[in-house]
C-alpha cells in the first residue's frame, strides 16, 4: 500500500494520538490515523474539533513488521502512539527502518529509550533518518528548560523537577506500571547510576506555598540524551502530579511492587503489574482545561562557579505532546533535523524553536529564568 499522506499517526484511539491528530490539522498536514480497530479510530477521529476540515484517512492495520512497513512506505513522518513502548515499539521502528521513514514517540519509558539508542540509532543515522523517541510534555519541555540553563556557559549539573495537574490517561497509567519492571538511571559523572526503586522526594513546588511528593518516574530520557553532552555530566530528575493523595498512591504502590512483585519471574511480574494498571483507570479522560490542568518544569542548572534556574509554567500537559508530535512532523516535512539518527525533540529541532511552538499555542508562559555567576 502506497500512501499518499505524508504523516502515519499509530494508535489514534487513545487519547493522545487523537491530540497528535487535532493539531495536525492545525499544521495542515494530511494524515492517515491508523490502528488496530478500524471502527475504535474511526470514532475517536470523528471527535476531533474541526475534523471535516482535515485531509485524512483512517486505516486499520495489524500490529506486524510487515503490514506496518506496507502502510508507512510513501510516507514521511511516523507518530507511534502504541505503547507501553518496550513491549510494541520494536515491530514499528523495524518497519520504520524499512519504510525509509522518521519515528517519533511520546514514551516515558527509560528502558525503551536505551533500546532504540542501542538497538537502531547507527541504522537510522546511516539512512539520514529521525530516531525521536519521547517526545512529549514530561520529557521535552523540561528539556527546554534544561538547555535554556546550559545557554550559560560553566554549567554541569541539571537538577529537573517535572509536575502536572491532572490524572494520567490509559495509555500513561500502563506505562507507568510497565516501567517498574526496569532498572531506572541517573547520571553522575557521566555515568548511569541506578536508582532506588522506592525513592521519592519531599520537593518545593516553583510559585506555590506548598509542598509535593515527587519520584523518579522511571528516571526519565533526560539522563540519556545528556549522556554524550560535552556541557553535562550529572542529571537527576523528579516528577509527578500535583495531587498528594494520587502520590502517596503511587509511593506505597511502588513499595509493594519492590517487595511482592519483583521478586516474581518476569512473565508473573508482567500479569501482576497488568491487572494493577487495568484496575486504576480504563476511561478516556475527559478534554484539558487550561485553568486546571497546569504544568511545572523547573530546572536549576549549576556549575563550580555559576548558577541558573529555569521555570516553565504551562498548560494542558497532553495538548503539549500533541503539539510537539504535529511540530515534529510538519519541521521534517521541510528540513531534514538538526541531528540524524537517535536524538531528542531538542536534538532534532531546537530547544528555542520548539519552545516558540509551544507559546504560539498558548501551552506556555514565558521562560523564569535566574542567573548568578
Amino acid at each position: 500500500m502506497m500512501s499518499k499522506k505524508p504523516v502515519v499517526v499509530y494508535g489514534v484511539s487513545g487519547y493522545t494520538g487523537r491530540l497528535v491528530c487535532e493539531y495536525l490539522r492545525e499544521y495542515n498536514i494530511p494524515f492517515i490515523a491508523a490502528g488496530r480497530d478500524k471502527a475504535r479510530t474511526q470514532a475517536v477521529v470523528d471527535k476531533i474539533p474541526g475534523i471535516e476540515s482535515a485531509d485524512y484517512e483512517v486505516v486499520q492495520v495489524e500490529h506486524t513488521v510487515e503490514a506496518l512497513t506496507e502502510l508507512f512506505r510513501g510516507a514521511q513522518v511516523v507518530c507511534n502512539m502504541v505503547g507501553p513502548f518496550i513491549k510494541f515499539g520494536p515491530e514499528v521502528v523495524e518497519a520504520c527502518l524499512q519504510a525509509g521513514v522518521h519515528y517519533t514517540d511520546t514514551t516515558g519509558e527509560q528502558d525503551w529509550v536505551l533500546k532504540c539508542e542501542q538497538d537502531w540509532g547507527t541504522k537510522f543515522a546511516e539512512k539520514g533518518l529521525l530516531l525521536s523517541p519521547n517526545n512529549a510534555q514530561m520529557y521535552t519541555t523540561g528539556e527546554i528548560a534544561a538547555n535554556i540553563c546550559l545557554e550559560t556557559p560553566g554549567l554541569d549539573t541539571l537538577d529537573i523537577l517535572v509536575l502536572w495537574k491532572g490524572f494520567p490517561t490509559y495509555a500513561s497509567t500502563q506505562t507507568i506500571f510497565t516501567i517498574l519492571k526496569a532498572d531506572w538511571y541517573y547520571l553522575e559523572r557521566n555515568q548511569y547510576v541506578k536508582w532506588d526503586l522506592q525513592a521519592s522526594a519531599e520537593v518545593v513546588v516553583p510559585g506555590m506555598h506548598e509542598t509535593a511528593i515527587a519520584v523518579p518516574w522511571g528516571g526519565t530520557a533526560h539522563p540519556v540524551w545528556f549522556k554524550n553532552d560535552p556541557r553535562v555530566s550529572n542529571v537527576k530528575v523528579l516528577g509527578g502530579v500535583m495531587n498528594r493523595a494520587v502520590m502517596e498512591g503511587v509511593v506505597q504502590t511502588t513499595k509493594m511492587v519492590a517487595e511482592e512483585i519483583r521478586p516474581l519471574p518476569f512473565e508473573e511480574q508482567e500479569k501482576a503489574l497488568s491487572d494493577i494498571a487495568n484496575s486504576v483507570t480504563a476511561d478516556m479522560p475527559p478534554r484539558e482545561n487550561p485553568r486546571e490542568n497546569t504544568t511545572i518544569d523547573s530546572v536549576y542548572a549549576s556549575g563550580p562557579l555559576g548558577r541558573a534556574h529555569c521555570v516553565l509554567h504551562g498548560n494542558s500537559n497532553y495538548k503539549q505532546t500533541g503539539m510537539l508530535q504535529a511540530y515534529a512532523a510538519y519541521s521534517l516535512l521541510q528540513q531534514p533535523p538538526k541531528r540524524v539518527g537517535f536524538a531528542s525533540a531538542c536534538q532534532a529541532f531546537g530547544h528555542r524553536e520548539l519552545l516558540g511552538q509551544l507559546r504560539s499555542f498558548g501551552l506556555l508562559m514565558k521562560p523564569q529564568l535566574t542567573v548568578q555567576d
